[in-house]
């Protein structure tokens, strides 16, 4: 248990800084569109990306390798493509009567649903994981807190 605290607490800050990027990227798309916004949020992500890799590489200094690495699988350097869909889709959303909150309680069913999807059948190499009850009660309960969330706000 000891030091999973603060991979809990870094999870829930990833959490919130997704929620104020989808915010900020409504925001443009609303002002603009939902392509420009993705253009820009992307833009301007790869040089936050860029500054936190030079600061990153200054800080942290990582372990010598006691095994050779691995070659990363081509369709791995392909994951800003997702990413960009994502935040379009997310302006597009954010914008309806869905809301930020509404947006965010369904993208959860989506990241959950397809976690587990990629748990059974070991999509791009995630180590199988058997289906479980559990399972069908976390879907279960997203969904049903993502409905509380759109049908009976005031």
């Amino acid at each position: 248990m000891k030091g999973r605290s603060a991979d809990w607490i870094l999870a829930v800050a990833g959490g919130a800084l997704l929620a104020v990027m989808i915010h900020y990227n409504s925001v443009m798309a609303k002002h603009s569109s939902p392509v420009l916004a993705s253009w820009l949020a992307h833009g301007i992500g790869t040089l936050g990306a860029f500054v936190l890799v030079v600061a990153g590489a200054k800080i942290f200094r990582p372990a010598p390798a006691t095994e050779p690495k691995a070659k990363v699988p081509a369709w791995a350097y392909l994951g800003g493509i997702p990413g960009a869909f994502t935040v379009w889709l997310a302006a597009v959303t954010v914008n309806s009567k869905l809301g930020l909150s509404g947006t965010l309680a369904l993208m959860l069913v989506g990241q959950v649903t397809f976690g587990i999807l990629s748990d059974r059948f070991g999509f791009f190499g995630v180590p199988k994981r058997r289906f479980v009850l559990t399972d069908f009660y976390v879907v279960l309960a997203v969904l049903s807190g993502s409905a509380i969330l759109i049908f009976f706000r005031s």
